[in-house]
């Protein structure tokens, strides 16, 4: 499934809700369901308000896809080139007070593979949530 969406906030969540009811329909369980939900709201938040800076006229591709017992969430933009694969961890002492950083962490924490890219002018986020097998182990 592929979605074209403007940047804005209320798109990031028609692009969540479409993630979540895509993986309920293929019966996936509801923690995963959730961590990839969140991955994606977190990247599609960053994405309208950094690189694409709340400008309804601009749009970007949220597609996701079950390949090979992984759920694959792919996010592309034509925002300035950023790799949030290159932002290191926030220390666990840091100053809460100070934002940025949070998100990538948060996403690095729910999802299995966190991937980067920049193609033909376009920032290419893939994520990547392995499946539990049929025996219930992942």
């Amino acid at each position: 499934m592929t979605l074209e969406l403007h940047a804005t906030p209320e798109e990031v969540m028609r692009g969540v809700e479409s993630l979540q009811e895509f993986a309920r329909a293929q019966q996936l369980p509801e923690p995963l369901v959730f961590a990839v939900a969140l991955a994606l709201e977190e990247c599609g938040s960053n994405v309208v308000n950094h690189a694409l800076k709340r400008d309804a006229h601009q749009t970007f591709r949220v597609a996701f896809d079950i390949l090979d017992g992984s759920l694959f969430v792919e996010i592309r933009d034509r925002g300035p080139e950023f790799d949030p694969t290159r932002v290191a961890d926030r220390p666990a002492a840091a100053d809460e007070d100070v934002p940025g950083g949070w998100g990538i962490q948060l996403v690095r924490r729910h999802m299995d593979a966190v991937e980067y890219r920049r193609e033909a002018g376009q920032n290419i986020l893939r994520l990547t949530k392995r499946l539990p097998s049929k025996t219930g182990t992942p």
